[in-house]
């Protein structure tokens, strides 16, 4: 029975909305579908028993068969389906109407999962008080969620307010509280080495980790974050070890490979960073995956393949900013293609006006067009909603450019701050230096690299847009 008939025979027959829910996610899977179970909800009474006990012993089969995570038709109400259509758009990257989804749900309704899609949503859109609020009702109900532990001490928490929010005394619910007993303790030593981390001391970090690793042994969240540490700090090789020892460990970890292929990409190997990407690819094709093919194939100066692989990532998301801006990225890559590329970063803003990727990849398109005024107004704006090292790094740029010395040195010092590892930053300063003694910094480098490609690989891509 297709869709359409389905819906037909909907119409002429009050099913209950619980069944008709979970015949069309269990039938077609996808965001639309969800979009219409939420209607049938709206416009379906909730009657005729017999009607909806007859469909329901015709699935009893197919229930029986699925997952044992599956969906339960019972069990299932609007504030439910508002979760599925929030995370069918989070998973197209489409973080603005996932974010309106989930805010339809009252507070008092929202369960643990849900509360740990409110988080990560409010973190995306910049929303950092928010998230933290979610993100620290996440740990009040489970010490467990380390994704939340991760996040909050990104954002600045102590290990101490971050233990404080582990269960103290048994709630209504009979929950025990935290157990601080040795066999627990590795949790604590968990919060102290990422709030190392996020506050730069790597090595007290890459300490607390490895005395982790000794009590969980192979370990493969253990191992990442440890290879990521190493590959922050230059231990590059070691780095390079640990990943590869997680993926030894579970061959189909889609995280290892795109870690793997970062690390390999930021030390110059973007040959062996494509054969890391293809294997997340083949496991599981997500934007990750889409984004480090294009910035291997572009170091590679193979701007046809990248322009594919982010047309392919168009494909199943065209409503996501990012992906939006990975086209632009590939028409940025050569002079010729730059006023496209606008086009896709400005779409991108309009889509999400709060990416940040975008507004760098825009303001250095008005950098090297001239604009810097635009560029400068443009970073400004993000200002207020963004701590981040390579917005001050860029902004600093574009004072630099324009003799605003001062303004310049104010911001490089700013990402410092925040990332005292700053690559941008750094050797922004030692322009910096430069200028200000009077001395011209830039040497002249023009790369026409990819220009005998441009009349091949610049079609008109209106149709994304």
């Amino acid at each position: 029975m297709n869709l359409i008939r389905f819906s037909c025979f909907c119409s002429n027959v009050s099913l209950n909305f619980h069944v008709v829910f979970h015949f069309l996610c269990f039938s077609y899977l996808g965001q639309q579908i969800y979009k219409q179970a939420l209607q049938y909800h709206k416009i379906i009474p909730k009657r005729n028993a017999a009607a909806s006990l007859t469909i329901r012993s015709s699935l009893s089969a197919a229930n029986r068969s699925s997952s044992p995570g599956s969906l339960n038709p019972s069990a299932l109400n609007e504030n439910e389906v508002k979760f599925k259509i929030a995370t069918c758009h989070n998973s197209l990257n489409e973080n603005k109407a996932a974010l309106a989804e989930m805010e339809g749900i009252p507070s008092k309704s929202r369960n643990l999962e849900m509360n740990l899609m409110m988080a990560k949503l409010y973190r995306n859109s910049r929303h950092t008080r928010a998230a933290i609020g979610c993100f620290k009702e996440c740990l009040r109900n489970c010490p467990y969620i380390l994704d939340a532990i991760i996040v909050l001490a990104e954002l600045g928490v102590s290990a101490k307010d971050i233990i404080s929010l582990f269960p103290q005394a048994p709630k209504r619910s009979g929950r025990p509280p935290f157990d601080y007993s040795d066999s627990s303790r590795w949790l604590l030593r968990y919060v102290e080495a990422q709030c190392c981390v996020a506050s730069n001391d790597y090595k007290g970090g890459l300490e607390l980790f490895s005395e982790l690793l000794q009590r969980f042994p192979n370990n493969i969240h253990i191992l990442l974050e440890m290879a990521k540490v190493k590959a922050v700090i230059g231990k590059n090789d070691e780095a390079i070890l640990d990943f590869e020892k997680s993926l030894r460990i579970d061959e189909r970890h889609v995280a290892g490979y795109i870690m793997k292929g970062n690390l390999f990409l930021s030390i110059n190997r973007p040959e062996a960073a494509v054969v890391a990407y293809r294997g997340a690819q083949e496991l599981r094709p997500d934007l990750r995956s889409y984004q480090g093919l294009v910035r291997s194939y572009l170091a590679l100066s193979k701007i046809k393949e990248a322009l594919f692989v982010a047309r392919e990532a168009m494909k199943p998301m065209p409503q996501s900013a990012k992906a939006l801006k990975l086209v632009g990225d590939v028409h940025a890559s050569s002079s010729s293609g730059r006023e496209k590329a606008k086009k896709f970063y400005e779409s991108a803003l309009r889509l999400e006006p709060g990416f940040l990727g975008a507004a760098l990849a825009l303001a250095e398109l008005h950098v090297q067009e001239g604009r810097n005024g635009d560029a400068a107004s443009l970073l400004q704006g993000f200002l207020k909603d963004w701590a981040d090292d390579s917005l001050h790094a860029k902004l600093a740029q574009v004072f630099a450019a324009t003799s605003m010395l001062q303004e310049a040195l104010s911001h490089y010092q700013a990402a410092l701050r925040i990332n005292p590892l700053s690559d941008d930053a750094r050797k922004g300063l030692e322009r910096l230096e430069k200028q200000r003694k009077g001395v011209d910094p830039d040497a002249p480098e023009e790369d026409k690299d990819n220009e005998a490609d441009d009349a091949e690989v610049d079609p008109d891509d209106a149709d994304l847009l």
